[in-house]
């Protein structure tokens, strides 16, 4: 009897260890990636149901499933529609890694879909080829609801403002960590103008001082991430060429990609070339707007294995004889490198499942003169000749772990500008001399920071907890002699915290409502600190820099509110930001400026009290399977309270409508955009501000896919050839002082080819 359950013992024993081994063939955890059928890019924010798993696809289309039998599949995006996948098939995505997605043809415009709830909002655009032929990525920018643009230029260096947060307060990166300071003290060169467009697949623009991993997000944050490398199987040539042409302003474009893709390696070099003429506006009078631009370089990437990658990109940007009518000068020459070179891995079974690092260096060399300008009497010739330098790198790990993930790392920047202005007098008793101005000083900043932002997923909820804490160190090198009289200590030393704690609650499928409190401190730039009596404000005045200054603190509550089917999109976003020790300047009345045409000197200083509110609403819908369209309402409120007057430089009212059809199988989209600024008559007199008109635009294309190679677009920019100018726009430096007008009619026509 002992033997029989000794025997019998033995056969359950055997049987248990077959099902566990049975059981665990059908239960592995494996990582697979979602791409688009098409482009084979990882699709993130993919929501998925797996038995008792929900979640969303990481920034790179992955999702990790414990594989078990008889278990199926279900997908939902509002690009790619849902759909459900067999057990069958889920054991085949296992094998291979990989699940292919077709979008759907009733699919919202990418640039407005938000599905996985973010810290804070935030905005997509996809760069189209059309985008990619365009040579100014701030101008691109404007499509984006709440971010608009200051102009100084007809055609060249419109420099990104979001909700009214402008030029440091904005942290602008390349692929998530790469930095761009402006060598021009009135920033011709903008980070946004050195941007590779051609070589761009996207820009996120996250609003608020809420995603904070990139920098220092005080206003938001705008990341403009590069194409990924797409490996082949067999090595395959692939490449791009597109040309355009607009009526005004001679306006000729072109760019190109051209490498080759295998199974380890996919190379490409890519170059673009803009060149313009002066425009004539809807008065029918000419603008000075002739520019110049060559961008080439080229990107590398390896694949070391199946979850190691390293990369490699290297640009050049030369922006030539560019005309400035709201400046004391014009762009002679900018020549700007950019070098990067990522790693990144991917960790399978750990808690620790991806780590990312990159190192960057930008180097940016900038002269500028007045040589072509008009002036009666000459009384001076100027120029400039100025560079700067950022270096570092920035390295992340991800961790996952059961209802929650975790990104923690560090970043460190390093600053620095340095430049003269040559004057040689024409005029009167000091005819002949030369006289040399220390702009920048050698001024330098070092930053070091740490981040951590947690993700803790709940039935229904998302909560989100980012923080961030910066080392902020500067100094002047080469001070000039009068700056040295003015402050006894140029050095300047901030440590400095910036918290983010917010969560969305899913009410259903279709409706959610975030909330997001964000305290930001941002410690001023190098032109606060150190520019020496150089005139880069709105007005004409000479600005002087402020080592004594201190940070600047943005305390911001964001209300979001989305509801969302396949058809519809509807999002609401309300803000507050109470700001303290927000940075403007005052009028020194005690200091004599440089140059005799200056009447004065500003100072930059620490307002104690300021405030921004406002809101965003944009409302999407996809009538049937051809006819979509886009309306959105910004506005932004913005005064300070210790002068009890409005903040300078804050976007009216605007409402923003875009019809847009799919015909003959997609093949032929016609688009129409119409576009209405209310006036603004909320401005800062104490700055030289002036009240804009209200204005309407109106502006209308056709695109054409000719076949799967060859893309035509044509179409016309404001159709009734209205004369206005944007609130941003600078006016020109004359007896009339009449603002920079935009574009008046203009038609255009691309073409592209790609094998890509």
């Amino acid at each position: 009897m002992r033997q029989i359950f000794y025997n019998s013992g033995i056969r359950i024993m055997y049987l248990l260890v077959l099902l566990v081994l049975v059981h665990s063939s059908y239960s592995q955890e494996k990582t697979i990636q979602i791409i688009d059928k098409e482009t084979e890019m990882g699709i993130p924010d993919v929501h998925f149901q797996y038995n008792e798993m929900r979640g969303f696809s990481d920034k790179d289309g992955n999702i990790v499933l414990q594989v078990e039998e008889g278990t199926e599949l279900f997908l939902s995006h509002l690009q790619y529609g849902k759909v459900a996948f067999s057990s069958a098939e889920v054991e085949q995505f296992a094998n291979t890694g990989i699940i292919e997605l077709a979008q759907s043809s009733t699919y919202l415009p990418a640039s407005v879909v938000l599905v996985h709830p973010t810290t804070g909002d935030k905005r997509k655009m996809e760069f189209t080829m059309q985008n990619k032929l365009a040579h100014d990525a701030g101008n691109l920018l404007e499509s984006v609801p709440s971010v608009s643009t200051i102009r100084k230029s007809g055609a060249y260096g419109f420099d990104p403002v979001l909700r009214g947060f402008k030029y440091d307060q904005i942290n602008l990166v390349l692929d998530g960590s790469q930095t761009a300071s402006a060598a021009c003290p009135n920033r011709m060169d903008p980070a946004a103008s050195q941007i590779p467009i051609n070589m761009i697949a996207e820009a996120e623009v996250l609003k608020g001082p809420h995603s904070l991993r990139y920098g220092n997000a005080f206003g938001g944050t705008i990341n403009f991430k590069s194409s990924k490398p797409a490996f082949k199987e067999k090595a395959t040539s692939v490449g791009r060429l597109g040309t355009s042409y607009e009526s005004n302003g001679n306006i000729f474009r072109t760019e190109g990609v051209a490498g080759v893709s295998g199974s380890k390696v996919d190379f490409r070099m890519f170059g673009a070339y803009s060149t313009g003429e002066d425009y004539t506006d809807g008065e029918g009078v000419d603008i000075a707007a002739r520019f110049n631009r060559l961008n080439w370089g080229g990107k590398l990437g390896l694949k070391l294995s199946q979850n190691q990658n390293i990369g490699v990109l290297v640009s050049n940007n030369i922006a030539k004889d560019v005309d400035f009518p709201a400046l004391p000068m014009d762009l002679r020459e900018d020549n700007t490198w950019l070098v990067n070179a990522s790693y990144s891995a991917v960790f399978y079974n750990e808690a620790l499942s991806s780590w990312n690092t990159s190192i960057y260096g930008t180097m940016v060399d900038h002269l500028m003169d007045n040589y072509d300008k008009m002036l009666n009497p000459r009384m001076v010739d100027a120029k400039t000749d100025a560079e700067t330098r950022n270096y570092g790198g920035r390295t992340e790990m991800r961790f996952d772990f059961a209802k929650s993930y975790l990104y923690t790392g560090a970043d460190y920047r390093f600053e620095s500008a340095d430049g003269y202005r040559e004057r040689t007098m024409l005029m009167g008793p000091m005819t002949g001399k030369v006289l040399t101005d220390n702009v920048w000083q050698d001024a330098e900043i070092k930053r070091t920071g740490f981040f951590g932002e947690w993700h803790i997923a709940q039935p229904g909820f998302q909560f989100v907890i980012s923080g961030r804490l910066d080392i902020n160190k500067s100094n002047a090198n080469n001070p000039d002699s009068r700056f040295e009289e003015i402050y006894t200590d140029l050095e300047s030393s901030h440590v400095h915290p910036s918290i983010s704690v917010g969560g969305t609650r899913l009410f259903s499928e279709h409706i959610s409502l975030g909330l997001w409190m964000g305290m930001a401190t941002r410690s001023p730039g190098i032109a606060e600190r150190y520019i020496n009596q150089f005139p880069i404000g709105l007005d004409p005045y000479e600005m002087l820099g402020n080592p004594d200054l201190d940070p600047e603190v943005n305390n911001q509550l964001d209300l979001v509110f989305r509801y969302q089917t396949e058809r519809t999109n509807i999002n609401l976003n309300v803000f507050t930001s109470v700001l303290r020790d927000y940075i403007s300047s005052e009028i020194r009345e005690d200091l004599q400026p440089a140059m005799n045409t200056s009447p004065g000197v500003r100072q930059f200083v620490n307002i104690k009290k300021a405030l921004m509110t406002g809101f965003e609403a944009n409302w999407a819908q996809q009538f049937n399977s051809f006819l979509s369209q886009d309306l959105s309402l910004v506005y932004t409120y913005g005064k300070n309270q210790e002068l009890d007057e409005p903040l300078p430089e804050i976007p009216p009212l605007e409402l923003q409508y875009r019809l847009q059809a799919n015909l003959a199988e997609a093949k032929i989209k016609p688009e129409i955009l119409f576009r209405h600024a209310m006036k603004q008559d909320r401005i800062a007199t104490s700055y030289g501000e002036t009240e804009t008109p209200s204005f309407s635009v109106v502006d209308a294309k056709l695109s054409w896919l000719i076949s799967s190679v060859f893309t035509m677009t044509g179409g016309v920019q404001n159709l009734f050839d209205e004369a206005y100018y944007e609130h941003l726009s600078r006016s020109v430096r004359s007896a009339e002082a009449r603002p920079i007008y935009s574009l008046g009619r203009s038609f255009y026509a691309t073409l592209t080819i790609s094998f890509m």
